[in-house]
């Protein structure tokens, strides 16, 4: 359970992924990689008609990095895999000859923003605020990046990296492009998810694939650039700043 957990069920040829972490479900390594790794399953499951990606509970989608893991990386090497994790999971769906559905029932911050970017078709509710909070730890974007550029380009990326510290909310990141639609509560939000979920397990696949590709078109390269953008923060990680300021983070 302190590593948080990974749930898969797949019914009517709908795949669900329910990542938890009892942190504001924030995303340790070990379980970045079993998402990564169930993504990929879910994608090769010819019974697999599409995917949804979603956190357990009411309260945070996910809170990006655990500072946990952060504050206790010692050495570049160490830093770098953990950063991969993220690089993982978005190269993961990215892979995937499905759609991925991500759902979004509360704020997303740093590296879920990058999942709920990297995803094909994300839904959320009003209370869904974003932040990109990587600066004000001495670090940046850099992993997440490439997929948060890729939904709501570059000028809105930029706001997001520089104001680290200010929520965006979920009608900013809507008309940005990051969120399909935005709805007044979870309920209404799943009733659309389920409705679209059901339409797409009964639509071509090879069709469905065929679009996959055509909509990542220019990413060929993200497994050596995401990995690379992985060192870069690896190596910051490990700064006078960002020592402190994890540190300070964890104390309030």
């Amino acid at each position: 359970m302190e590593n948080g957990t990974i749930n898969y069920s797949l019914n009517q040829g709908i795949a669900t992924i329910e990542f938890f972490h009892p942190q504001s479900n924030s995303l340790p390594g070990t379980l970045l990689r079993n998402m990564a790794e169930t993504i990929t399953q879910a994608g090769q499951d010819t019974e697999v008609k599409v995917i949804i990606l979603r956190s357990k509970g009411s309260s945070a989608f996910c809170a990006g990095a655990s500072f946990d893991e952060l504050i206790s990386i010692k050495e570049m090497e160490t830093g770098t895999v953990f950063f991969s994790g993220f690089a993982q999971v978005i190269n993961a769906i990215r892979k995937a000859p499905k759609f991925v559905l991500a759902r979004v029932q509360n704020k997303a911050v740093g590296g879920g923003v990058g999942i709920a970017s990297a995803a094909d078709y994300t839904l959320a509710v009003k209370e869904a605020s974003i932040k990109l909070s990587e600066l004000a730890v001495g670090i940046g974007p850099f992993v997440v990046g490439p997929a948060v550029e890729r939904k709501i380009g570059k000028a809105a990326f930029t706001a997001l990296s520089i104001n680290a510290t200010v929520w965006r909310s979920a009608q900013w990141a809507y008309e940005k492009g990051l969120y399909a639609d935005v709805y007044e509560n979870e309920v209404e939000m799943d009733t659309a998810l389920n409705s679209l979920a059901e339409k797409l397990s009964k639509s071509n696949p090879e069709a469905m694939a065929m679009l996959k590709k055509v909509f990542w078109e220019g990413t060929e390269k993200w497994d050596v650039l995401l990995s690379e953008r992985a060192g870069m923060s690896g190596k910051l990680v490990l700064s006078e700043f960002s020592v402190n300021a994890i540190n300070s983070f964890k104390r309030k």
